[in-house]
């Protein structure tokens, strides 16, 4: 197998036109391609400035896991740290965990920063909702965008070795610039993601009303409900709004 490590986006779009299996760490395309057998070539983003960076509101998608740190919001940074192995989490990139596992257990930290995705195809670079990014055929993501939040939680309970993916629950509080306060939260049960909002004018109770009337929360397991009703009252009375 040839690995293609394009330094640029135009060479990085050569790849894509030619039809180069992308790859992250490999972490999970390994065993299958032992199993399946080698394509003859593949492309990493490891060498791409783009899909490299790190800030208060964007995180490239060839970045590491064990990379993430604390110049991104917490809810990201706590689900990265939760993922698999420290020796997993040195190898395992972004990317791969969010469009090349069934797992994606960064999705429910993503989907609470309304995070968008920057993609490249065969016409270029493009920013698309981050459903669209996932489940596109022939692009390759490169980075994702946000808003930093005003403050923001994650909790992953333990999980069986073999069993169903754990429970997981991720929240932000967002500010828009005329002061107005609203609250994202997304749970993985099982392998299902749900995610809501609520307006947080009035104070937590109103906001836990509003997400319990929610069609994605309205059945929502008991355990989860308790962790999202801890986060909603903890994140808006750190910010006075309880």
């Amino acid at each position: 197998m040839l690995l293609r490590l394009p330094t640029s986006v135009s060479e990085a779009r050569e790849c894509v036109a030619e039809g180069i299996v992308p790859i992250g760490g490999a972490t999970l395309l390994w065993a299958t391609w032992q199993r399946d057998g080698f394509p003859e070539q593949a492309m990493s983003l490891r060498e791409l400035p783009e899909a490299n960076v790190i800030g208060r509101e964007t995180l490239g998608a060839a970045v590491v896991l064990h990379r993430i740190d604390d110049r991104v919001p917490e809810v990201l940074r706590a689900a990265a740290a939760t993922i698999g192995t420290g020796a997993v989490r040195r190898t395992a990139s972004v990317g791969g965990n969010l469009v090349g596992s069934s797992l994606r257990c960064l999705l429910p930290a993503a989907l609470v920063l309304r995070a968008r995705a920057t993609v490249l195809d065969a016409d270029g670079v493009q920013e698309t909702g981050l459903a669209e990014a996932m489940e596109a055929k022939g692009s390759v993501l490169l980075s994702l965008r946000w808003n930093a939040p005003a403050a923001s939680a994650y909790r992953k309970l333990p999980g069986d070795a073999g069993g169903p993916p754990p429970l997981v629950v991720a929240s932000a509080l967002h500010t828009d610039g005329a002061g107005h306060h609203l609250l994202h939260v997304a749970v993985r049960d099982g392998y299902d993601v749900r995610d809501a909002d609520a307006d947080c004018g009035t104070g937590a109770a109103t906001a836990l009303d509003t997400l319990r009337a929610t069609a994605a929360f309205g059945d929502l397991p008991a355990e989860a409900w308790d962790i999202v009703h801890e986060q909603t009252t903890r994140l808006l009375g750190d910010a006075g709004l309880a």
